[in-house]
């Protein structure tokens, strides 16, 4: 599978998310991150027995912390706070982010047209938000931004660093394993953890685990890893757009139209900021050679 396409079913696994959280899981954020990103861990390490080379274990603690630990933590308090159309809107973003703090981190200047986009994506999700007739709780917006932040630094550093010399499952296991254990303390010392689970709610944990997270994951950081973290990031608009289809489809919630258009300016925006990213002798947003994961 490509890039792009490991990018697309990546997101739009990472879509069905918000859904399931909602419907199917307790509402116990700071668990449901601990589970995901242990059972996730589990999954792939149980397939790949590795270790990673020690000189890596200060950047693996890194990103493990960015693109899981931290990111799964706020990705959940915004999805059991925010409707879940709204809150994957926020996950559109993360292209944004990735260009600007690529330019700090890489040095991958941002064209006209990179700005252009980052205008009308922020126009799009202003649409979105001022739009919705739910209550928008300005912790769970906190949360949604916070999460998005995470994520699309750690998908920068994994472009700046590589990849260690292992299988691409054992990078991507215990990264999940570092943020399992950082959540699993976090959601111990909060106390937050269900008195009980039904039967779908561990069915809802074990597609979260697995189909969820151990899945997309490997395939999103495969894709950053042929691709690099800016061409492969506008395929983040693909989580809210599944987001408001499921929601339509299981929980009958409408959109309305201002949302419907504002959804669409930020999948126009992000679009072009693929475009301008694929244009040729653009190579500031490819994967940095992995002579630096060594120096």
């Amino acid at each position: 599978m490509n890039a792009k396409l490991s990018a697309a079913a990546a997101a739009i696994l990472w879509g069905f998310t918000y859904v399931l959280t909602t419907t199917w899981l307790p509402p116990h954020p700071l668990f449901l991150a601990a589970f995901r990103a242990l059972g996730g861990a589990l999954v792939l390490l149980a397939i790949v027995r590795c270790m990673p080379p020690r000189i890596w274990w200060g950047r693996m603690a890194v990103l493990g912390t960015l693109n899981a630990g931290l990111f799964f933590g706020l990705f959940f308090v915004a999805a059991t706070r925010l409707p879940g159309g709204v809150a994957a809107i926020f996950q559109a973003l993360t292209p944004l982010a990735v260009i600007f703090i690529a330019w700090g981190l890489l040095g991958a200047r941002p064209t006209a047209t990179k700005v252009g986009s980052v205008l009308l994506g922020a126009l799009g999700v202003s649409l979105v938000v001022l739009s919705s007739h739910a209550q928008l709780d300005p912790l769970g917006m906190a949360a949604a931004i916070g999460s998005m932040l995470s994520i699309a630094t750690g998908g920068v550093l994994l472009n700046k660093w590589g990849q260690p010399p292992m299988p691409l499952l054992g990078f991507t296991g215990w990264q999940l394993l570092i943020a399992g254990v950082e959540l699993t303390v976090v959601a111990v010392l909060a106390q937050d953890a269900p008195a009980q689970l039904d039967a779908a709610n561990v069915l809802g944990l074990g597609l979260l685990a697995v189909a969820l997270t151990a899945v997309p994951f490997a395939l999103w950081f495969g894709a950053i890893e042929r691709a690099g973290a800016v061409a492969v990031a506008p395929f983040m608009l693909l989580v809210p757009v599944t987001a408001f289809v499921l929601d339509a489809l299981v929980k009958g919630v409408q959109p309305s139209g201002l949302q419907v258009v504002g959804a669409a300016v930020v999948m126009g925006g992000l679009m072009l900021s693929q475009r301008a990213a694929g244009k040729p002798g653009n190579k500031s947003t490819r994967h940095v050679n992995n002579t630096v994961a060594h120096d």
